[in-house]
């Protein structure tokens, strides 16, 4: 296990469609973990695989709950809406409002190939949304509405409110 190197915004590999996983073996496994420990080091709240320079279809999450890792991820269905502040370990210190479904239901595989079902809503469904999009090229810096703002500011932001 160890820490790999965030791609920041302006890395060609954050703009282009990852590859599906077509087998999970040792490499896997330690992407994986590798993928855990940059996330929890950074104080993130999911990373995908392209964000460390990696092109395959691989997602991990923590909302609070424990880790989620999510191979070959497909959203299968969403409903309602939310807007929020929203950041990227890919874009340091900036945050911006955007909206995301309430709700969501994904299907994805585990570290050992076993396809299961995945229902989040609130925060969990804006993480699943903001991970996938990674998997295809983009950036939530597409999605926001207003300016990008400075992590302080939008903090100050949120504390006014």
């Amino acid at each position: 296990m160890a820490l790999r190197q965030i791609r920041t915004i302006g890395d060609p590999c954050l703009n282009k469609v990852c590859k599906k996983v077509e087998e999970v073996n040792e490499r896997t496994l330690t992407l994986i973990d590798d993928m855990l420990d940059t996330m929890y080091e950074a104080d993130g709240v999911g990373l995908a695989a392209p964000q460390v320079g990696v092109l395959k279809r691989i997602v991990v999450i923590d909302v609070g709950d424990g880790p989620i890792v999510m191979i070959n991820p497909e959203i299968l269905e969403t409903s309602g809406s939310q807007t929020g502040s929203e950041g990227c370990l890919s874009v340091p210190g900036k945050a911006g409002t955007v909206t995301r479904p309430d709700y969501v239901k994904a299907k994805a595989y585990d570290e050992e190939m076993n396809e299961y079902i995945i229902e989040g809503e609130e925060l969990l469904a804006r993480a699943i949304c903001h991970e996938l999009a990674h998997l295809d090229g983009h950036l939530y810096t597409e999605l926001v509405e207003g300016e990008l703002m400075n992590t302080e500011d939008a903090d100050k932001n949120k504390k006014r409110k």
